[in-house]
């Protein structure tokens, strides 16, 4: 089934946000914690430093209304500076590739495409764009 969520991006307080907003929803988290460490090594990219791979690469709380609420710490390292407006994305999981990519196409039209579709490591069909008002959006299908 199709979802929408919300994704934040922090530059290294993920964590604390999220136990925060845990104890304000009452819910816990989906699974556990994703860390940059648990990512596997890419090639050609320089190690991660023990800091950074402490950090959030992923996680989830469901809120309210079924909605979902995820995040990450983006370090400055990985080229991304945070700022109030760019620290969120709307995401999508539509229910195929097909949506997927038509969705993707509509929205990057006239936009920005900032991580073209591909197939990622973690299983999912997964790209992100800015549309022409300056909106984000991440795409995570899983089905293949």
């Amino acid at each position: 089934m199709a979802t929408v969520s919300t994704y934040l991006n922090f530059s290294r307080n993920t964590e604390e946000a999220f136990q925060f907003y845990k104890t304000v929803f009452g819910t816990a988290f989906n699974g556990a914690i994703s860390r940059f460490g648990d990512m596997p090594a890419q090639e050609g990219a320089a190690p991660l430093s023990d800091a950074v791979k402490q950090l959030v690469m992923h996680i989830e709380l469901p809120i309210t209304g079924g909605h979902l609420l995820m995040g990450t710490d983006v370090p400055e390292t990985f080229g991304f500076q945070v700022n109030f407006g760019n620290n969120m994305h709307i995401m999508l999981s539509p229910d195929s590739r097909e949506e997927t990519q038509r969705l993707f196409g509509l929205l990057s039209e006239a936009g920005k495409i900032t991580m073209p579709l591909q197939d990622m490591f973690w299983g999912a069909y997964y790209g992100s764009c800015t549309d022409q008002f300056g909106i984000q959006w991440m795409f995570n299908c899983n089905q293949s």
